[in-house]
């Protein structure tokens, strides 16, 4: 199954579905974990290294966490088995045990960022462009979750519907657990950066540099608490996203704001610390 990116996500829709005939409590949230692996697969990212088209070492990592710790999760209130083999494991018998929207965004969460520091070697690896990517999936999968259980940083006075654009049993969470409609289906990514952020889908840009650039010191803080992960904290260098980024090359997280995002900017201002 390792080496066969189909079954892994033929595995990862089973363990989302009841163990008997009938409407599971967790199979609602199936849709945003299917999101995020989604394009994964489609890029080619989980790919057998050895094949013809090798994928990635640390997206294979990453990935097998997330199937870890939902098996886990599984054999915890299906199977009799224990509270998980660790951390994130924990949470995520957690959310099988009382599924809700802001339960699976800790247990999927703390699966990725325990995941990034464990194979932090692992994505030291992979090339400029890539890594600047990892580190927006990091920052995306962050925010989607405060839009659920802390809409205010979020969204500041669009509090009010922040849930709901990060309801992860609803479509509109792909956006956020998807770099699908930015990066091409292949990997790896080749050539300078620049040439991928200049052809950013125009939503894709006003999110990540109009709302949740001006929001990463918060959101990156709350995150590690909300998530039991103080060292999540040590991702973020000043203002600059450093998952194995180096700080000082901080022009691709602050280009000059289009007049979209100077406008989010203004209407939705982070919240004073």
């Amino acid at each position: 199954m390792r080496d066969d990116p189909g079954a892994r996500v033929e595995l990862l829709r089973r363990l989302y579905e009841p163990p008997v005939e009938g409407r599971g409590r967790h199979l609602p949230y199936r849709r945003a974990a299917l999101a995020f692996m989604g394009w994964q697969v489609r890029r080619g990212l989980l790919n057998p290294p050895g094949g013809a088209a090798p994928g990635s070492h640390w997206w294979r990592a990453v990935n097998e966490r997330l199937l870890l710790d939902t098996c886990e999760a599984r054999a915890g209130i299906f199977g009799g088995g224990g509270e998980g083999s660790g951390h994130s494991g924990g949470l995520a018998v957690e959310f099988a045990r009382r599924p809700s929207a802001r339960s699976w965004y800790r247990a999927h969460n703390a699966s990725v960022v325990s995941a990034y520091l464990e194979h932090r070697g692992l994505a030291e690896r992979e090339n400029r462009v890539e890594r600047f990517f990892i580190n927006v999936v990091l920052v995306r999968v962050l925010y989607a979750h405060a839009l659920v259980a802390a809409p205010r940083l979020a969204l500041s006075w669009g509090a009010p519907v922040a849930p709901l654009l990060g309801d992860p049993r609803l479509g509109m969470t792909g956006i956020f657990l998807s770099l699908s409609r930015v990066l091409p289906n292949h990997y790896p990514l080749v050539g300078e950066l620049g040439r991928y952020l200049d052809v950013e889908h125009g939503f894709g840009r006003l999110l990540d540099f109009g709302v949740i650039r001006p929001r990463f010191a918060d959101l990156y803080d709350w995150s590690a608490d909300e998530l039991g992960i103080p060292e999540l904290r040590e991702l973020l260098c000043g203002d600059v996203p450093a998952y194995a980024w180096d700080s000082d090359d901080d022009e691709p997280w602050n280009p000059t704001p289009t007049p979209l995002a100077r406008l989010a900017r203004r209407v939705l201002p982070p919240p004073r610390r």
